[in-house]
């Protein structure tokens, strides 16, 4: 590749020096797959490569290009030609649903599905692959939410008052691994971390037939594992406001969203406003703010009580 000066002072144009060998041997692999599936999709809707691209408002030669594997498109280009295509961006750029006829009927059944209906789908589906809800969930108990709600002080108190034993699933994680959370994610990152997070919490379900366990404010990243704890525990989504949230944070020593407290908050609420809708799938929701330790421990323990049909005498906490 040889750089040529052009007439504007500073300025350049880059032209290449040799023709690229076009072999498929050297192409990028990720290239070749979205290429295939953009012909395959094409082809599968009897359109010749001149109307798709018309359609997609591209050139004949750059659809040519994108096919082939030549071309890198931009994620704005790839919507265009899905757009063309009728089919939704997924199945250009490919995911596990779209690998199959099956799985892309599946996903046209669900496709403008609302909320309510979904969740009873993933219901029926979890009882038809011996996933359903386990009748012994209401032996434990699991609280969710963002960092900062309580869930390690509440929990303790809660299962103090269930007479139950107290788990924390952070505790088990580092158990596991033989390390603190900090070095699991410098060590195996978040993907390795979310590996661990599953391991932990399969070996406390085997482990503990009842029990109050708190979890990880991130464990909703990982659907799958979510949905194990809302299958095999009674659920509830400890909420408070974002300035509760900081302020609780910050109380228990960590000071570095002080750092820059704008920037902090505006992050907290985006990770809030994320996962908003996972918490939200718990089975019971419970506001920590506007409230003293004492008061939220005894309201949590009376409403989680009433949910399960407990007594709220002493020790009359076996389901």
């Amino acid at each position: 590749m040889s750089c040529d000066r052009a007439s504007s002072p500073g300025s350049f144009i880059v032209t290449p020096s040799a023709a690229p060998d076009d072999s498929p041997a050297l192409r990028d692999p990720l290239l070749l797959s979205v290429g295939e599936r953009v012909r395959t999709l094409r082809l599968r809707r009897g359109l010749t490569r001149k109307a798709t691209a018309a359609a997609a408002g591209i050139s004949e030669r750059h659809l040519a290009n994108l096919e082939l594997g030549t071309g890198n498109a931009s994620i704005l280009i790839l919507a265009q030609v899905a757009g063309a295509l009728g089919c939704a961006l997924a199945e250009v750029i490919g995911d596990s649903t779209t690998a199959s006829p099956e799985g892309l009927l599946i996903r046209s059944l669900l496709a403008g599905r609302s909320e309510a209906e979904l969740r009873q789908v993933r219901q029926m589906l979890s009882a038809l692959f011996g996933q359903g809800r386990d009748p012994a969930r209401i032996g434990r108990v699991a609280l969710v939410g963002l960092r900062g709600a309580g869930k390690s002080t509440l929990g303790i108190m809660l299962s103090h008052s269930m007479d139950l034993p107290f788990i924390e699933l952070s505790r088990e994680i580092e158990r596991i691994a033989g390390c603190g959370l900090a070095e699991i994610h410098s060590l195996v990152g978040s993907a390795g971390y979310r590996r661990l997070e599953r391991e932990a919490l399969d070996a406390v379900l085997a482990a503990h037939p009842r029990f109050v366990l708190a979890t990880p404010g991130g464990l909703v990243s990982e659907p799958s594992t979510f949905g194990q704890v809302l299958d095999r525990c009674f659920t509830v989504w400890l909420r408070a406001t974002p300035e509760d949230h900081m302020d609780r944070v910050v109380a228990q020593g960590d000071f570095r969203p002080m750092a820059a407290s704008r920037a902090a908050m505006d992050d907290l609420k985006r990770i809030l406003a994320g996962r908003e809708a996972f918490y939200a799938k718990a089975d019971l929701a419970f506001d920590t703010s506007g409230r003293s330790l004492e008061q939220a421990a005894s309201e949590l323990a009376a409403v989680v009580r009433a949910a399960l049909g407990i007594e709220s005498t002493a020790g009359a906490a076996t389901p």
